[in-house]
Order: C-alpha cells, then structure tokens, then sequence
C-alpha cells in the first residue's frame, strides 16, 4: 500500500487504520478533516475539490515518506478526497502509528503542514445563496493531549494561474516573448549558490523545462548562500528539493532531474535535449566539460565562477568564430590553482549575485534580447563595486591551435580517457569493502575540520610524489575535498606506472553523512 492516496468515494477509516498497525507501535495519532458549513460567517451548503493527480500522488507520497524517515515512526498514511463533498464528509484522512507518541503527533502535524503548502489540490466552496468561491490559504491546527486527533479540514489555495503580466508588459518580451519561455528547455549544472538563484528566476520567468544535475546533499554550511533550502532539509538531495521548491514556486514548469555528475562519455548527448545550458558548479573540471560539449552541440553556455568576492561571467554562445572557454585558458588549470568555496570561504551573496547574472543572460539568450557583442569575460569585484570587461580574442584563442571544435574534441578525448581514474562511492565504508585503502590529500587543517571517520593514510597532495613508495601495491583511493587535487594526484601517479591508483569523485563533499548511513 502507497503512503498517499486518492479517493472519489467516501473514504475507508477501518482499512486505513488496519494498514497502519504494527507491533511495534505504542501511540496512534490520526488527523480527520471534515466539511463544516460555514466559513467566515458565510453558509456552505459543499465542498469541490480539484486535484493534479499525478503530481499530486507523487509530491503527498514524498511528504509521507519524508516524515517517516525524519521522525523515525513505523508506519504512516494519508488519503485525500476528491470531487464533490457534502457537509460532515470527511475530506482528508492522515494516520501514524509509532513506537511514541511523541513521534506520531510530529509526524502527522508535518504531514498537515506540508500537504497544505505542497500538494496541487485546490477547494472551491459552494455556499447557500447560490455562489461559488476558492478558497485562500486558512490554516489552523488545534493539538491535544489525546491520541487520537480531530481538527477541520485545512483551505487550501485556489487553483494557481501563473500571472506573467509584469515581465510581459514589457515591449521586447510580450506574449510572444512569454511563450518561447514556454517553449525552451535549459539544463542547469549544480544547485548550489549560483544555481539557487539561476533555478529560482527562471521559473518565475516562466521557462517551460528546467533539467537539474547535482549529486550533493544539502549541508549546514550550505544554508547562508543557497536560498532554495532551509534547515529541515539537512542531508537530503539538493535535486530533489530544488526539484519541489520549483513545483511550489511555478507548477507549469516541468523539472527533469540527474544526481549522477556529467562525464566525457554522455554530456554531449545530454546537451542535446536543451537549448540552453547554465554552468553553475564551483569545479574548473565540470566548466571544461560543459565548454567543450557546448562547442560540439552549438548549444549555448553561461560561465560563471566566484572566488571570496570576486565573480566572473562568460557567455559562451557556441557560434562558428566567437570565442571560448579555452580562447582564453586552453588548459583546465591544476588543482588548487582557483580554489572552491569549501577552501577559500565565500560571503553569501556573492554567488547570489553571480546567479542572478547568470540567469539574467539566459533570459536575454532566450527571448533574443540586446547583448554585448565583445565576447568579453566580465570580472566583478563585490567589495569596492567594480567591474571591468577582459577581451578575449578569438583569433587568439583556439584558431591558433585548429579552432574551438578541435580544441574542444581534443578535450572531450583526455577527459573520457580519464574516466577510470575518478571512482564514484557514496560513502567510505563501501570503498573499504570494494578494497581500496584510503589516503587523505588534504591539509591537516581541512581533515580537522572534517575528518574522514574512516581508517585512513595521510600524505598531502603537495608530498605525493615524494611518498609515492608508502603506497600500498592494492588499489588506492585517493580523497580531497573537491576531488580536484586528487585527481590531478591520481593522474600523476599512474603516468609514472601506479595504475592502481584512483580518485574519490566529487570529494568528501559527496558522501552520504555518517547519520542517513545508520538510519538507511
């Protein structure tokens, strides 16, 4: 039986309640919605309720499932009416059974809450004089002492219209403009700090399809620059969460999803289901990556980096003869030359800034707005409020080397050849059973801060070369915080013959955290 049902009929209370027992439990606790008739002094006569009923089983069977694994109950129910109800119906049915009771009335009151602020159901009331209305948001909950809980049915939000009206007064974007936001499809890489603002903007904008690529999980650290997120989404998959905050933000927009990092062998297929790519990352690799796939397809790309409070922008529009990535650095740069903002601190609102510069040119690429024609890297300085353009000559870049196709084919082939070195874990406890042994590149700083939890050697990147003996002859992982000096490590070390050598994709940025490991 799912966690999050549906019902044109009256609802079944004693199959519900047999679904939910267990012998584990020692505390039940259910929430009964009923029409009542009246509302704000006026007199209901029934109830409809419209539903999106394949997003909204899909988004109520998350909810269920998320309060069962936060607050750690046996087992949980919710059932929602749809259709036409009379007085004293009962509209909406939520069921917990728990070891505690504690635990079963947190469960059903985040279930309560959520359900209100997430599901597309909308209510329109019938009222005795012969009107009908939606019903706004009213949302009342009333708890007692008591196991068994009864309350009103929560009103929920009238049917959402998305209202374009502001962006589409203006003359260069119109309903023309508006429906090729419909219409485009664009992928955005990572949903972090820059990626928060990119994806918050462009579905307001009203941009048809967004497709999310991004393997992290949310961390504390995270929450002071990556609005999309709050504290109760500690350790979860920032694509799905970006994922459901766009739905609550525009549900018109269609979100397609991808946890697994891009690599040389599929991004340029995938690049080729969208028209427009946003690079959002902190990692030089992924923006190499990204340069090169865009090049190859003709699809459009924006750059952006930060660095403390410092940003730069690129737009790279993959047309024969402008410029790109590599017109200005041809090779992607050693490990710890630029580094993240795990390594060097960020202040929140600089890739805030950033974002929504980003999202912004892709708005303009879009809707086929003014831009620049200088092909410029544009570098902005937060603190003293700067800004300055950096050329960037085509003829100076990769024609002198056969041209940005070639240049790019030349990266994709060094990038899939070294495929083998990075390793995907999802925590440490599986490459220890698959066999490696750990060596931690870091700085004894970083592995303070941050410790691998994990029997491990230490030889920082810096010395690799010098300790290249202490390695053992089995295969060795190593780990940093970006994945980035250990793959450079990794490479290095297999050049003079270790080929049994490889590097923790992604870093320690990537593992799950040791507390969903228990609790999964």
């Amino acid at each position: 039986m799912k966690h999050f049902s549906l019902a044109s009929d009256a609802i079944d209370l004693a199959r519900l309640h047999a679904s939910l027992q267990h012998p584990g439990s020692g505390g039940f606790c259910a929430f009964e919605g009923w029409v009542r008739n009246s509302n704000e002094g006026r007199a209901v006569q029934g109830l409809e309720y419209e539903v999106y009923a394949e997003l909204a089983l899909a988004e109520g069977e998350r909810i269920v499932e998320e309060a069962i694994a936060r607050y750690g109950v046996n087992a949980a129910h919710c059932m929602h009416r749809t259709g036409n109800l009379a007085i004293g119906d009962l509209a909406v049915w939520i069921g917990v059974s728990s070891a505690h009771r504690d635990e079963a009335f947190r469960a059903c009151r985040y279930i309560i809450d959520e359900i209100k602020h997430r599901l597309p159901i909308w209510k329109k009331e019938h009222y005795v004089e012969g009107d009908t209305a939606w019903v706004a948001c009213a949302h009342t909950y009333r708890e007692h002492e008591h196991e068994h809980h009864h309350d009103h049915v929560h009103e929920l939000a009238a049917p959402f219209v998305p209202d374009y009206s502001r962006q589409t007064r203006l003359r260069e974007v119109g309903e023309a403009g508006q429906a090729k936001l419909a219409a485009a499809r664009v992928l955005v890489i990572g949903a972090g700090g820059l990626g928060c603002p990119v994806l918050t903007y462009l579905a307001g904008a009203g941009v048809g399809t967004l497709g999310i690529v991004d393997g992290d999980r949310l961390d504390a650290s995270n929450l002071h620059r990556q609005t999309l997120y709050d504290a109760r989404d500690i350790g979860e998959r920032k694509v799905d969460l970006a994922a459901r905050r766009i739905a609550a933000l525009n549900p018109a927009v269609t979100v397609q999803t991808d946890a697994e990092p891009l690599h040389a062998g599929n991004i340029v297929d995938v690049f080729g289901h969208y028209d427009l790519v946003v690079e959002c990352t902190d990692d030089l690799g992924s923006r190499y990556l990204s340069n090169d796939a865009a090049i190859l397809t003709g699809i459009p790309l924006i750059l952006a980096s930060v660095y403390q409070y410092e940003g730069q922008l690129q737009v790279v529009t993959a047309k024969p003869g402008d410029p790109c990535l590599r017109c200005l650095w041809p090779q992607e740069p050693a490990a710890g030359v630029a580094g993240s903002c795990i390594e060097s601190g960020v202040l929140g609102p600089v890739p805030g800034v950033l974002g929504s510069m980003q999202a912004i040119e892709a708005l303009k690429l879009l809707l086929d707005l003014p831009r620049p024609t200088d092909h410029a890297l544009l570098l902005i300085n937060l603190l003293d409020g700067t800004s300055q353009r950096l050329p960037i000559d085509a003829a100076r870049g990769c024609a002198m080397h056969g041209g940005c196709a070639e240049a790019a084919r030349r990266g994709l082939t060094m990038a899939q050849a070294a495929r083998d070195v990075d390793i995907v874990f999802g925590n440490l406890d599986a490459a220890i059973a698959a066999g490696y042994t750990l060596v931690d590149v870091r700085e004894a700083v970083e592995i303070a801060a941050q410790p691998l939890h994990a029997v491990s050697q230490w030889i920082p990147s810096t010395l690799i070369g010098e300790h290249a003996t202490e390695l053992p002859a089995g295969p060795v992982l190593l780990v940093c915080a970006s994945g980035r000096r250990s793959g450079v490590a990794a490479r290095m070390l297999r050049g003079q013959g270790m080929l049994n050598i490889h590097s923790l994709a992604g870093g320690v940025a990537t593992l799950v955290p040791q507390r969903d490991r228990i609790a999964g």
